[in-house]
């Protein structure tokens, strides 16, 4: 199967209501539910991630929740491959797809494909990776403004996976990323037939249910998933490792924070993190996405 024919998008910031409008539309139709966010693939932290519960996941099939190891580097392309394998099952059997999470590149990717790029050496890779962890990624950010002004100019100082992807790609071409991205790439899903809803609750309506949604997560076995992921001694620049709430209840755990300052400094996090999805939602899907509030 070369292309999702009957797929329904449903993106949104953090707590907006998407794994349960997801659920619905899957009953709805017969329907098969797909994650399509970042952090939700890794495994441990079900609770903290806002993974659907076992009895969300019984009423209808999911696929790609939990199914990698934090310990794992995981791409947009790692996604696009694993949506393919979820495409070839022969269950599948022409149900539709519902796509749903807070991740904009999946969902870009999904629609529009991936440029193709560069093969990384793995001594390469090794490299920076042990450089961002050692200085850290505005260090690395320095870096790249003078190597590569352009990807440092879109790429926040403080996003350590982005730089490196940058450094790493100019190192192993000579060829700066955007060349790359500029490359036409070719979608899973034909945008203009699949139905697609973003989902933007009215701002202090979706920061107050961040806030509840943090103090069920802690009742719930946040700070195990935490002491669990923190049992696995991973680096710290892995991506599961940056999952929100991960530094601040290690820190309860270390004894450098008290539970009450974590939570707060979490439930910040949190809002900060749905004020910039939100932006970059208004600013990258275009017509053809019905906005609900």
């Amino acid at each position: 199967m070369d292309e999702i024919r009957h797929a329904v998008l449903i993106a949104g910031p953090t707590a907006s209501g998407k794994s349960a409008l997801a659920l619905r539309k899957a009953e709805e139709t017969g329907g098969i539910v797909v994650n399509a966010d970042s952090m939700q693939v890794y495994d441990v932290l079900r609770v903290l991630t806002a993974r659907p519960c076992d009895e969300e996941m019984a009423r209808v099939p999911h696929r790609l929740y939990g199914h990698v190891h934090p310990g794992e580097q995981y791409s947009t392309g790692r996604w696009l491959e694993d949506v393919r394998a979820v495409m070839a099952e022969t269950s599948l059997n022409g149900r539709p797809l519902i796509f749903v999470g807070g991740t904009g590149l999946y969902f870009r990717a999904l629609t529009q494909g991936l440029s193709p790029m560069p093969d990384i050496p793995a001594p390469v890779r090794e490299r920076w990776r042990l450089r961002l962890g050692e200085e850290g990624p505005e260090s690395l950010h320095r870096i790249l403004k003078r190597e590569d002004p352009a990807a440092a100019a879109a790429i926040r100082p403080g996003d350590g996976q982005r730089i490196v992807r940058a450094l790493e790609v100019l190192e192993a071409s000579g060829k700066p990323i955007s060349h790359w991205q500029a490359l036409a790439g070719k979608g899973l899903v034909d945008g203009e037939r699949a139905e697609r809803i973003v989902l933007m609750p009215e701002r202090e309506t979706l920061y107050r249910t961040i806030e509840r949604r943090l103090d069920r997560m802690v009742e719930e076995g946040a700070m195990e998933e935490v002491e669990a992921l923190l049992a696995l001694d991973l680096d710290p620049a892995m991506p599961a490792m940056k999952a929100i709430g991960v530094r601040e209840f290690a820190a309860v755990l270390g004894g450098e924070m008290t539970m009450p300052d974590a939570l707060a400094a979490a439930k910040t996090a949190t809002r900060q993190y749905a004020k910039r999805q939100m932006t970059w939602f208004r600013n990258q899907f275009g017509e053809g996405w019905k906005v609900q509030g």
